[in-house]
């Protein structure tokens, strides 16, 4: 391959993950992003003397950046280090229970009969279940595309087959969790991975159940410096590899001669490619990009999935309950979820996300006897509804909770704030409605559903990120970095 010309729209984490990946197969990467930094949502801010990461705050599976260093042959240590942590989450409940999900299944099944009196037993095996589901099943999803039947005559289908399992399809998240868990706690604590893409577990089928793989058998990691640091990483491996980035600049439009591409339009300028990567949310392609509106319309008719409130906080003191990840349920989950997904009402006892960097490396991300605390709630896509209203409304129901839990009035101890909602996660990175995911996986067909990683159309377009297969977040985003490229070598090499 010769002077062989490759496009990325968007420098996201599958932006960058595919501009190192082609320009490993020999491309001349070219990579536009509108903002003036790379990331996407995975970015990070400072106010005053706290630091923030604006956007997803788990890291697992760091396996992912790991092969993705190694096929490129550059040593990881040289930019990017990360250790495991000994608890993935604290669980906060309205009757005053605690329970800490200790990364050790030994620990955790201990403290689970402690505090909620289940019986190990039922631990270990739905955690045993989901591994074999993630190994024979997921495996499969993660890496292969589901539209493309050649590369699925790669994957081993039989094997997944036999691990495939009635309720997995037939079955909701909260149904599966229901019978498998004696106590309401521990179904709500695993009903919880429904978020993880944006969905409902009300609704969303079992077969979600296998992120808890990822969580509770693989591990959670923190990545030295926060998740910023995976962006930064990405971002100079790709450099080292000769990927070009141009910020400040908006691609206005896909170029494509007899159904084949031929470039962009960025400034009003053609920039010609052989291959186009759109890491832009797939509606946004479609309907401003390829000016396609029936194409457009047919993804909008899909259900959106959950956005996020976030506030941003610094806090003038230590909390020692806390840690890195914590979770303040809510008492009625369902009633919760519908809010999110059906009525659109207020919820005046949300579930809330605790995040604090500054836990495990002091001093760096707030100063000594302070925490940078990321504090967010699921809440609808946008729909035109006065956001600055929700915001406030949320922030006296937050403050509220958090204190009452607390026991502290935590509103005098905000020492600087900001806030990111549905309105400005759309703005600042082009994701329709501000939905974190793309469409919801509230359905049995919603993986099927999601817009493959290749154009059926245009030859030569494909598509990487949370909007499209496999998903949302960050193993994800990945994983479809990895799926095209795989679909770019096999298209050049059937030539």
């Amino acid at each position: 391959m010769k002077n062989k010309k490759a496009v990325i729209i968007g420098a996201g984490v599958a932006g960058m993950a595919s501009s190192i990946r082609l320009a490993m197969q020999g491309y001349e990467v070219s990579v536009f992003e509108k903002n003036t930094y790379p990331g996407g949502k995975l970015s990070a801010f400072q106010l005053g003397p706290f630091s923030f990461d604006a956007g997803p705050s788990l890291f697992t599976a760091p396996h992912l950046l790991e092969d993705l260093f190694a096929e490129a042959q550059v040593p990881m240590d040289d930019f990017f280090s990360y250790r495991k942590l000994e608890i993935a989450c604290n669980y906060f409940y309205q009757d005053g229970t605690q329970i800490t999900a200790y990364a050790d299944k030994n620990k955790f099944a201990a403290e689970l009969a402690l505090k909620t009196n289940e019986a190990s037993e039922h631990l270990f095996t739905y955690l045993k279940n989901a591994s074999d589901a993630y190994k024979h099943i997921a495996q499969i999803f993660l890496n292969h595309s589901l539209h493309y039947f050649p590369t699925l005559f790669k994957a081993p289908i039989l094997k997944a087959i036999t691990k495939l399992k009635g309720p997995y399809l037939f079955s909701s998240l909260n149904a599966y969790n229901e019978s498998k868990f004696n106590s309401p706690k521990l179904v709500q604590l695993f009903n919880r991975f429904a978020t993880y893409n944006g969905s409902n577990p009300y609704k969303a089928p079992a077969m979600i159940s296998l992120i808890s793989h990822l969580e509770q058998n693989e591990g959670v990691f923190y990545p030295k410096g926060g998740m910023i640091s995976i962006t930064n990483a990405l971002y100079q491996l790709s450099l080292k590899l000769g990927v070009n980035y141009t910020f400040g600049a908006s691609v206005e439009q896909i170029v494509n001669a007899n159904q084949v591409v031929s470039g962009v339009m960025v400034n009003q300028q053609k920039i010609d490619a052989d291959i186009i990567v759109s890491n832009m949310d797939v509606y946004y392609t479609y309907q401003h990009l390829l000016g396609n509106a029936t194409k457009a319309k047919a993804i909008k008719k899909q259900e959106r999935s959950s956005s996020a409130l976030i506030f941003y906080w610094g806090i003038a003191k230590e909390f020692p309950q806390l840690d890195l990840h914590n979770i303040f349920f809510s008492a009625d989950y369902k009633a919760e979820f519908d809010a999110i997904f059906n009525t659109g009402a207020l919820c005046d006892d949300p579930t809330i996300y605790v995040n604090i960097t500054s836990k495990l490396e002091p001093g760096i991300h707030a100063p000594l006897g302070k925490e940078n605390w990321f504090v967010m709630i699921n809440v609808p896509a946008n729909t035109g509804r006065d956001w600055l209203e929700i915001e406030q409304f949320y922030k006296k129901v937050v403050i509220k909770k958090l204190s009452a839990i607390l026991g502290e009035n935590i509103e005098p101890l905000i020492e600087v704030a900001d806030v990111l909602t549905p309105v400005t996660i759309e703005s600042r990175t082009s994701s329709y409605m501000g939905s974190l995911y793309g469409t919801s996986s509230n359905s049995k067909t919603a993986a099927f559903m999601r817009h493959p990683n290749f154009s059926k159309e245009i030859r030569g377009l494909y598509f990487v990120g949370g909007t499209v297969h496999p998903g949302g977040g960050i193993p994800l985003c990945l994983s479809s970095a990895k799926i095209a490229a795989h679909l770019i070598k096999d298209a050049n090499q059937n030539k």
